[in-house]
C-alpha cells in the first residue's frame, strides 16, 4: 500500500509559467512527482501553468479580471454564464481579491463528480471555502502556504500613505480572513521554510502538529552557469513578480539612484512594468526610464543567460516565505544580494559566504552593499560559487517531490485511521 503510485489531483488557481513562485513551483514540483511514478492531473486558473506534456491540465476558467492586457476590468453580463461567476464579479465588487474563493468552488464543482478517480487533492495557496466542500466529498485535501497573505496585508497597510489607500488595501486583503479559516481546517498543511511555519502558526492558527516545512528546489542542470555569456559590467538582475510593497523593489531603484551617482549601473527587472504601478512611478521620479529594463515572457533559458549576463542578482524583499529567485540566482553562480527578511537567511545562507546580506527596508545600506560588491571581484567569484554549492548540496525538485509524498502519506494514513 505504502508503494502503491498514487493519483493526485492538483489546484493552482493561477500560474504564472516562468515569473512568480506559484507557476514555476506547480511547473516543476508535479513534474517531479511523474517523475517518481504518481499521477498528477492540474486543475488551473489563468494565467493556466505550462506544465510538463506528460502532466494533463483541466482549465478552470476564471473571468480574467487581472489579465496582463486589461486589469482590473468589469465583466460583461454576457460573460456571467455560471454561479461561480457571480460570486467572482459580486467579490470583485465589492473591492476584495476574488480568485481564490471562486476559484476554489470551480473545482469543487469539477470534483463533485470525480472524487473516485483520485487518492488526494493537493492546493497550491488557494485557501477557499471550496476546499472545505472537498473535504467533504470524502477527498484528503493537503493544503500547501508559501506563506501567509496576511503578511502582505500587514506590510501594505503600514507603507499606505493616506486613509483612503489604507481602506482600499483593507478591502483588497478582505480575502485573507476567508484562508485563515480554510487554513485551520485542513488536514495537513506543508510550507516551505521554518519562517513561514512560525507565521503560518500566528497568522492563521494552523495547528503545528499538522504541519511540516518542505523546501522548494532549483534543477541545477537547468539554472547553471553559462561561460559563453559575457558579462556585462555594472549590470544588476532582480525578478518582481507582483509590483507590491513586499517585494521591496522600491528600494533597490533608490539604491540604484544612489549608485549612478558615481558609477555606471543598470537594473534588470524580470518581471512587467505596471503603467503607472508604485515601481513605474518610482523609475519616472528618479530620473531612472533609461537605466531599468524590464524583460517578460521569455523562455527559462534566456533567464539563466540573463543571470549570467550579470555581475549580482538582487532579492530587495522586505519579507519572503522562501525566494526561488534567491536560490534559482545562486545555482546559476552569480553572487547574490540579499535582504534578511522573513525566510531569506534561513534560504541563502551566511553573510559573505554564500550570499551578502543587508537589512530590509534599507536603500542607502542596499547601495553599500552592492558598491562594495562591484568593486570587490574575488568577494563576487567565492560568494557566486560558494552560493551554487550550497544549491547542489541542499535544494532540487526531487528533493522535493520526495519529502511532499511522505506528507500525503502521512495524510491519507491519518484519514483512514479516521474512518476505520
Amino acid at each position: 500500500m505504502a508503494e502503491r503510485p498514487l493519483r493526485i489531483a492538483y489546484l493552482a488557481y493561477r500560474g504564472k509559467p516562468h515569473v512568480g513562485g506559484q507557476g514555476v513551483y506547480t511547473r516543476h514540483l508535479t513534474k517531479a512527482l511523474v517523475d517518481l511514478g504518481h499521477h498528477v492531473e492540474v486543475l488551473g486558473g489563468q494565467p493556466f501553468p505550462v506544465l510538463d506534456e506528460r502532466v494533463p491540465l483541466v482549465e478552470l476558467p476564471s473571468l480574467d479580471i487581472y489579465n496582463d492586457h486589461f486589469p482590473m476590468r468589469m465583466p460583461g453580463l454576457w460573460e456571467l454564464k455560471d454561479w461561480t461567476d457571480w460570486v467572482e464579479v459580486t467579490s470583485f465588487s465589492t473591492g476584495t481579491f476574488p480568485e481564490p474563493l471562486a476559484f476554489s468552488l470551480r473545482a469543487w464543482k469539477h470534483l463533485r463528480d470525480r472524487a473516485n478517480e483520485f487518492d488526494l487533492v493537493q492546493d497550491n495557496q488557494c485557501l477557499g471555502y471550496g476546499l472545505l466542500g472537498i473535504q467533504r466529498l470524502g477527498l484528503p485535501v493537503l493544503a500547501t502556504i508559501h506563506h501567509p497573505i496576511t503578511v502582505d496585508r500587514r506590510l501594505e497597510m503600514e507603507h499606505a500613505e493616506t486613509r483612503w489607500q489604507r481602506l482600499g488595501k483593507a478591502r483588497w486583503y478582505a480575502f485573507t480572513k476567508m484562508q485563515t479559516r480554510v487554513a485551520k481546517r485542513m488536514e495537513r498543511v506543508i510550507t516551505v521554510s521554518e519562517s513561514s511555519f512560525g507565521d503560518i502558526v500566528k497568522d492563521h492558527q494552523v495547528n503545528p502538529d499538522r504541519m511540516a516545512v518542505v523546501p522548494v528546489g532549483v534543477d541545477p542542470d537547468i539554472f547553471k552557469p553559462v561561460p559563453d555569456v559575457a558579462v556585462k559590467p555594472g549590470q544588476l538582475i532582480t525578478t518582481a513578480s507582483a509590483d507590491v510593497t513586499m517585494k521591496g523593489l522600491r528600494y533597490l531603484l533608490e539604491a540604484l539612484a544612489k549608485l549612478r551617482a558615481e558609477r555606471d549601473v543598470k537594473l534588470v527587472v524580470i518581471g512587467r512594468e505596471k503603467e503607472g504601478g508604485p515601481s513605474s512611478q518610482t523609475i519616472g521620479a528618479l530620473g531612472l526610464r533609461d537605466h531599468v529594463e524590464f524583460i517578460t515572457g521569455v523562455p527559462e533559458q534566456r533567464i539563466v543567460e540573463l543571470y549570467s549576463e550579470s555581475q549580482l542578482a538582487v532579492v530587495p524583499s522586505l519579507y519572503e516565505g522562501f525566494s526561488l529567485p534567491a536560490i534559482e540566482a545562486m545555482s546559476c553562480g552569480i553572487p547574490l544580494v540579499a535582504t534578511t527578511g522573513g525566510a531569506l537567511p534561513e534560504v541563502v545562507g551566511a553573510d559573505n559566504d554564500t550570499a551578502l546580506s543587508v537589512t530590509p527596508g534599507d536603500s542607502a545600506a542596499l547601495a553599500h552593499r552592492i558598491a562594495g560588491a562591484l568593486d570587490d571581484p574575488d568577494l563576487r567569484s567565492t560568494v557566486g560559487a560558494r552560493g551554487r554549492d550550497r544549491i547542489i548540496d541542499r535544494w532540487s525538485w526531487r528533493h522535493t517531490a520526495l519529502r511532499t509524498v511522505e506528507q500525503y502519506r502521512i495524510l491519507l494514513d491519518a484519514n483512514a485511521a479516521a474512518q476505520a
